[in-house]
């Protein structure tokens, strides 16, 4: 005996049969197109029942694109982004009003008839040969759920969305198989509410949730009868009736509707008469979409966010699964970004840097031990208006920043844990003049580099050793670091650098150059945070992460990058580097840095021609970096005003510093404030006193942009001389004994500008 349906339907094969049978007569109405006679002749003579079953039933209906919500770590909301705005609810969460108002306009037997209503299809063949056109058509409800999912499947690909609606008898004897194939598999209810999800509203709104919010603030559960009939109204033509743009139109379409239901008895003719009186009272809630609606000015991190899920394979195998699985949305994405510290970031940029600064700043928070993103944020907001940018100021090219900015002498503290690894002692003390070639050769990873008359210099001309390493480091003398550098070579350098997860922001390789020690190849403060966390965890590097969990649309936790916490250096090693940079902040070029009683550590940093100025510092359970500067590398930042105050020139003590001690105090406050494993390094003696000028910044890295020199030559980084400040003096120190043999030349002085070779 042939199986029944539930809704009074023919089995598969008997409605097979039934169409093919009234195919002559119907076949135009199908496809939804006129067609010759002998077209529809031809759909008959090739159209059997068993060539019909040929066609696989096999629709697999993708998961529904829906809302991404993400959060910080305490749950609170950051951003929702979306590829399609919608929000799955189930039918008992839909309004009876609707389900009544959308099967009446749509499909009014659709409780009555199975997968192709045939009296529909003889009906509106019968009208459309009167009219001599196309009138009327006679999908059912099934068939038009079946082909938003075909709409789904193609995404946001123009040619597949051609494909799954293209109007020809092919697609729609396609469609029909797996609408039978529907009818059977899910029954009448959960097909309605299938729809009702899938279906466009208009106004980027998918689902009928997502439209109910859109149009009149509330949820689908809550639809009076005139609401639900307008609703219903749009889904023919969302363009056509919006009622946003056409209220006239959308109310006679709405009226339509409401008669709809009433000739359907699904309310009465008093019912309708009121409903159609009621004017259309709208209270529109403008779609928010991506991280343009992030909180907290956590734009940027919800951008980084998204990026690492498009790039992490834990998240599909390929750029495309990735993709895909983002923009269908549904998920829930918890983060590591800490509430507290972010709010307490934003606010000091504000105060110190206004968004139309002729320079901008920006700042990243991590946590050592864990590589937990704690806070990311900058003076010129996330958008596309005015002083404003999408460019992540924070992270590497590959993940939405830019090139990078030359770090300056934060890069020194690396240079130094380098030489303690290598047996150096704390106390190993330099001549370290005011001026100075570098001494060469100096050993690389790809042999000796040599080159002669490559000159450097201090930022103050009291700057004269000999230095030990804690003075060295506390007044940035840059002299003193060409001759550590040269000492142990570049190698070593740039190995721990990388064992730091201190790499060039535009991705390439560092350079093995000697002038590295003055930090001359741009890195983002993203990845300056993340490395000298490492001196706060005791030598022990975690790359960053920013995801802590992520919960499906089917409410099951997805697999996370965790982070890969490896050992860099020696406790002991990152013990001595904490102490000589506690050295920095309690007496040294980043005194404006420091957080009272609380334990910090950090070091200074600025760039030739004053493009950057950094401060990168940590206490044991935070570690942050602040830079300054123009993006585009243009803007020196001498005689400007920032955050409405003047400067004559900016150092990194002195602009980034106070930014970082702000941001940092109120990250901190009410967390505990452990103290740092410290060791005791002694000075070693000086033959007079050279007198200290510790509230400026002496950092001198040369920069490949070229420049004269003024007032004696600069170090260089492998490009063109710098740009000095310093004043040219007759008292010149004696040349000392440099390590190995070298001569630290005190330098000619000229005050002529001029330019010497590449470094190799």
């Amino acid at each position: 005996m042939p199986k029944k349906r539930s809704g009074g339907g023919l089995t598969g094969t008997q409605q097979a049969a039934k169409f093919l049978g009234v195919s002559v007569l119907a076949g135009a109405v199908l496809a939804g197109i006129a067609l010759p006679a002998f077209g529809v002749l031809g759909l008959a003579a090739k159209g059997t029942v068993e060539g019909f079953d040929e066609i696989p039933a096999n629709l697999k209906t993708p998961p529904l694109s829906q809302r991404t919500t993400i959060l910080d770590k305490d749950g609170g909301p950051i951003a929702t982004v979306y590829s399609r705005d919608r929000t799955v609810v189930p039918l008992t969460d839909i309004s009876p009003y609707m389900q009544k108002a959308i099967v009446a306009i749509e499909d009014s037997r659709f409780y009555e008839h199975g997968a192709v209503d045939l009296k529909g299809v003889l009906r509106a063949a019968n009208r459309n040969a009167q009219s001599g056109g196309v009138s009327q058509g006679a999908s059912t409800l099934t068939q038009q759920y079946v082909k938003n999912v075909f709409v789904e499947e193609a995404g946001d690909d123009p040619d597949k969305v051609a494909q799954a609606t293209q109007q020809t008898i092919g697609r729609k004897i396609r469609e029909l198989k797996f609408a039978i194939q529907v009818e059977e598999e899910l029954g009448k209810k959960k097909i309605l509410e299938n729809y009702l999800n899938i279906t466009f509203f208009g106004q980027q709104a998918y689902g009928i949730e997502a439209a109910s919010h859109r149009y009149f603030s509330k949820s689908a559960k809550n639809l009076k009868l005139e609401e639900a009939a307008l609703l219903a109204g749009i889904v023919q033509s969302p363009s056509r009736y919006d009622p946003v743009n056409d209220t006239e139109e959308a109310t006679k379409r709405r009226n339509t509707v409401i008669q709809r239901m009433a000739d359907v008895k699904d309310i009465s003719q008093a019912e309708a008469d009121k409903a159609k009186k009621t004017e259309i009272d709208l209270k529109v809630s403008r779609p928010k979409n991506g991280c343009i609606t992030a909180v907290k000015g956590a734009g940027f991190f919800c951008d980084y966010v998204r990026k690492v899920f498009l790039t992490d394979p834990s998240f599909g195998k390929t750029q495309e699964d990735r993709a895909k699985v983002w923009n269908q949305g549904g998920l829930t994405v918890r983060t590591t970004l800490d509430p507290q510290a972010q709010e307490s970031a934003q606010e000091s940029i504000k105060k110190h840097v206004y968004k139309s600064d002729e320079v901008a700043t920006a700042l990243s928070i991590v946590e050592p031990g864990t590589g937990k993103v704690l806070a990311m944020g900058q003076s010129r907001p996330y958008g596309g208006g005015k002083n404003e940018t999408y460019m992540n100021l924070s992270v590497d090219e590959d993940m939405g920043g830019g090139a990078g900015y030359q770090p300056g002498s934060t890069f020194k503290p690396i240079v130094a844990a380098a030489a303690l690894e290598q047996g150096i002692q704390p106390t190993q003390s330099y001549p370290s003049p005011y001026q100075m070639d570098y001494p060469s050769p100096v050993q690389t990873c790809k042999g000796p580099w040599t080159d002669q008359g490559v000159p450097v210099e201090n930022e103050n001309e009291s700057e004269v050793g000999p230095y030990g390493m804690k003075e060295a480091t506390a007044k940035s003398v840059n002299t003193y670091y060409v001759q550590l550098i040269s000492q142990i070579g570049v190698c070593p350098v740039t190995e721990l650098s990388r064992k730091m997860g201190i790499e060039r922001a535009n991705g390439k390789p560092i350079e093995q150059l000697p002038s590295i020690t003055l930090g001359t190849q741009e890195m983002s403060p993203l990845t300056m945070a993340s490395g000298y966390a490492t001196f706060a965890n005791r030598g022990t590097y975690c790359t960053p992460i920013a995801i802590e969990s992520i919960t499906g649309p089917n409410g099951k936790e997805m697999d996370v990058p965790k982070t890969d916490c490896s050992r860099a250096m020696s406790q002991k090693t990152a013990d001595t580097i904490n102490t000589l940079l506690a050295g920095v902040v309690e007496d040294g070029t980043g005194q404006e840095a420091g957080l009272g009683s609380r334990p910090s550590a950090g070091k200074t940093g600025t760039t030739d021609f004053r493009l950057a100025a950094w401060f990168v510092g940590y206490t044991p359970n935070m570690a942050g970096a602040v830079w300054v500067g123009d993006p585009a590398h243009k803007k020196k930042m001498v005689d400007i005003t920032i955050g409405g105050q003047y400067h004559d020139k900016v150092f990194g003590g002195a602009v980034p510093g106070p930014i970082w001690r702000d941001a940092m105090s109120g990250a901190l406050d009410g967390k505990e404030a452990p103290a740092f494993n410290t060791i005791n390094i002694p000075n070693p003696e000086k033959d007079k006193d050279k007198g200290r000028d510790r509230d400026r910044d002496r950092d001198r890295p040369g920069n490949d942009n070229g420049g004269n020199g003024n007032g004696g030559n600069n170090g260089g980084n492998g490009g063109n001389a710098g740009e000095g400040d310093g004043n040219n003096g007759d008292d010149k120190p004696d040349p000392g004994q440099g390590p190995g043999g070298f001569t630290g030349d005190p330098g000619a002085g000229d005050n002529g500008g001029g330019t010497f070779p590449d470094f190799p």
